[in-house]
């Protein structure tokens, strides 16, 4: 079974240039991916050989080649007022060595174990398989459409997504899959649910497949083969043969994780995700209930520690039902400092007042006492179903990761 839908007509691949050898190999290749993605046009249109001219250089086609079922592509740039078109047979040849030069490049080596993969990737290309499984064949004919994949791996419930978006105005079409990293580059997956979320309605419209009764039918493997170092291309391989060809689609949420991840540019990253959300944040303390897990602060040096377990400037933070909250650091393997106390909401929507009223210093079966009186203001910032930006009145800005569901 193949994790996504075959499409006729890709979209545009914005591809970066690398600084390094592979800028003159991979860059090239690259390249040629790009080239061989034509604009979306909503229409399927496919060029009889030999239509146009070629503008790229020939390539020797070896002698013996497997053969891959190749959707036929046209493409067309228009470029100092020239046009550009590629036959069947030109297309395929440089799509697959565009693939395999890539593939022989490595790019980022145990692809599934980086923060690069997760995200939202469209698809620019694929291949088409002598098989389809019938969740595939329900996404053939889908020439009108846009496809993504998101790919999430760090969370309590690994997830992978098809998506084919109708359009802004009519909504989408969500097909999920529960993930399991096998190893360094395959994930395992078997679908479980999808919905059409559209526009229109004020409700999810169940999508009529079901997934238990299909049993070996839901499930499959993805191969990531490559992965660019910028995290912008992959290239991934299916059970049933299929090669697929994405872009990441960056979206702010993602070069904040990113920006987290290698420590710089966070707050500029804050604040462009900040003014992405274009609704006012309007929150109550149910939103805010689950696990959370802080990933970057603005400031924490200089504090005691049962300042720093009080603040939840480390560790997680857990939000329960009636606005009980507990902090907990974990220093060493048993030793482990909690806090706990109380959020109430105030006046202001996205305004909370937090009181931390006592905590333990456990080690073992060994729990001890701590004393600690604390209380501050917690602004939302910002709030997603993964991501929670707030402010202290002490001015610290803190960014949490949802882990777990609320409780």
């Amino acid at each position: 079974m193949h994790l996504l839908p075959v499409v006729r007509n890709p979209t545009p691949a914005l591809l970066p240039r690398r600084k390094s050898t592979e800028m003159a190999v991979g860059g090239a290749a690259a390249a040629r991916l790009a080239l061989l993605a034509p604009p979306f046009s909503g229409r399927s249109t496919l060029l009889q050989p030999s239509t146009c001219r070629v503008l790229m250089p020939r390539v020797q086609k070896p002698r013996r080649r497997r053969r891959t079922s190749l959707r036929p592509i046209s493409s067309s740039l228009v470029e100092e007022g020239q046009q550009l078109c590629f036959s069947d047979p030109e297309a395929a040849l440089d799509v697959e060595l565009a693939v395999q030069t890539l593939e022989n490049l490595g790019g980022v080596p145990d692809p599934t174990s980086s923060s690069l993969i997760e995200g939202r990737w469209q698809l620019i290309f694929t291949t088409r398989p002598g098989t389809a499984s019938p969740i595939q064949r329900t996404f053939v004919g889908v020439d009108f459409f846009k496809i993504f994949q998101e790919v999430y791996l760090r969370t309590d419930d690994p997830r992978v997504s098809n998506i084919v978006k109708f359009s802004d105005a009519v909504g989408e079409l969500k097909v999920e899959a529960a993930a399991t990293i096998k190893d360094g580059k395959r994930i395992l997956f078997q679908f479980d649910r999808a919905a059409f979320s559209l526009k229109f309605l004020p409700f999810k419209v169940p999508y009529p497949v079901p997934f238990r009764l299909l049993g070996d039918e839901a499930k499959g493997w993805l191969d990531t083969t490559y992965l660019s170092h910028t995290g912008n291309i992959r290239i991934s391989r299916g059970n049933k043969g299929t090669t697929f060809v994405l872009q990441k689609k960056i979206e702010p949420r993602q070069r904040l994780l990113s920006a987290i991840s290698v420590g710089t540019r966070v707050k500029e990253m804050i604040d462009e995700l900040i003014s992405s959300n274009q609704e006012e944040v309007k929150a109550n303390s149910e939103i805010l209930e689950g696990e959370w897990q802080l990933l970057w602060a603005s400031q924490s040096e200089n504090e005691s520690w049962s300042s720093v377990v009080a603040s939840g400037l480390k560790g997680f933070q857990i939000i329960k039902k009636d606005g009980m909250v507990e902090n907990q650091i974990n220093l060493l393997p048993g030793l482990r400092i909690c806090a706990n106390g109380t959020l109430c909401e105030t006046s202001e929507s996205n305004l909370f007042v937090v009181q931390m009223n006592d905590g333990v210093v456990s080690f073992g079966a060994l729990k001890l006492p701590l004393k600690m009186e604390v209380i501050f203001h917690l602004e939302l910032l910002y709030i997603d179903n993964k991501i929670r930006i707030t402010r202290s009145n002490k001015d610290m800005t803190l960014v949490h990761l949802r882990v777990t569901r609320p409780c």
